[in-house]
């Protein structure tokens, strides 16, 4: 197969992300008719295995789109006409969830701060304070175009002490730390394959809590009989049932690969794995003075780092360099962030801590030529 652009050697981009040998020979599976024993029987066990992994005693379901369908998908079936929501904005993306809260929701409230910062938990708590009357919290626990992280568990149980419900936008941070539906109080927890669990883009996995079900039953605005409906795929997994849309077949062969991989490595080994990478790329960053985007470095994510452009440099320009003279290809930064910062991706098969030593000792020779 003729590729249209060659791939680079070493692709630490954010998203997707290379995936692992063992989902690329999964891909290669043939592909069976969806309503095939077989295949249905796989699918549930796929299923199980993913609420196995989110550590849910709920079995999850998986959209066929890519993970905005499902944050979308979440938004609109869980947020109801009479609705007020507390969006906590600390980068892109959780900025961007604010239209489809005030496209559901009766009211919208931000909690927002600095780009290079994240949202405080006492902050959650004076907004309940303020205003009692907030029954959603919306939260993007790692916002990548910032490589900032949220304090999740510590923002979940705020909401559940309100008795709020709680989506949360997990898409690059489950699978490389410690980030859980259960654990986190959270209603709705949309992730991606495609970011920490090293497997292709195309799909959503969604954790819905029960009472986050018994509120998208009582929900009349939910979407029904559409792309975005969520209630749609609850029972998709029962073999024998109808699944709303043909799935993804490969796709799903491919979550299933990375579901074993992630097993077989054991969860806290592969955070540990992130961890590491983050931590390597973070000192060697610093030791060349180069200054990252958070104002604090315990801000900083363990699946990206995102740094501020050394002086003399464009954005553009040096993920050029890196690309051309190295091999090595980067994320530019997004929105707020773009031409600001270079992104390096510690995710699934990128998160290994010499890709993170061979990006800074390319930055650093590119730093020397430039000097001299």
């Amino acid at each position: 197969m003729l590729l249209p652009l060659s791939v680079p050697p070493l692709m630490l981009t954010t998203g997707p992300v290379p995936v692992y040998p063992e989902v690329l020979k999964a891909l290669g599976a043939p592909v069976l008719y969806d309503y095939h024993p077989t295949f249905q029987e796989f699918y549930a066990a796929v299923v199980e295995k993913l609420r196995l992994a989110f550590r849910t005693d709920i079995a999850p379901v998986i959209m066929q789109g890519e993970a905005i369908l499902g944050i979308e998908a979440g938004a609109a079936a869980l947020i109801a006409k009479d609705d007020v929501v507390l969006n906590l904005v600390s980068g892109v993306y959780g900025k961007g969830f604010e239209g489809w809260a005030a496209r559901y929701g009766k009211e919208v409230i931000e909690l927002a701060v600095p780009f290079d910062e994240v949202i405080d938990p006492q902050a959650v708590r004076d907004a309940f304070r303020q205003r009692p009357d907030i029954s959603v919290v919306s939260l993007c626990h790692h916002d990548t175009p910032s490589g900032t992280l949220n304090p999740l568990y510590e923002i979940g149980a705020i909401a559940a002490e309100h008795g709020a419900y709680l989506i949360v936008d997990a898409v690059s941070s489950f699978g490389g730390m410690d980030a859980h539906p259960q654990s986190a109080h959270a209603d709705i927890f949309i992730t991606s394959p495609s970011k920490c669990l090293g497997s292709t883009p195309g799909l959503s996995l969604i954790s819905v809590s029960k009472r986050g079900w018994e509120k998208i039953e009582r929900n009349s605005d939910a979407p029904r009989g559409s792309f975005l409906s969520l209630a749609a795929w609850k029972d998709a997994s029962i073999p024998g049932r109808t699944f709303p849309v043909t799935p993804s077949i490969a796709e799903i062969y491919a979550l299933d690969a990375a579901l074993d991989r992630y097993a077989k490595e054991g969860p806290e080994n592969v955070w540990a794995r992130h961890a590491e990478t983050a931590a390597i790329a973070r000192k060697r960053l610093l030791e060349l003075g180069i200054a990252l985007w958070p104002k604090r470095e315990v801000w900083c994510a363990p699946t990206a780092t995102a740094f501020r452009l050394p002086d003399g440099f464009t954005d553009v320009e040096l993920r050029d360099r890196l690309l051309n003279e190295y091999g090595i290809l980067l994320s530019l930064g997004r929105g707020d962030t773009s031409g600001k910062v270079l992104r390096i991706a510690h995710m699934g098969a990128s998160a290994q801590p010499d890709f993170a030593r061979t990006t800074i000792e390319a930055l650093s020779s590119i730093l020397s030529q430039s000097i001299d």
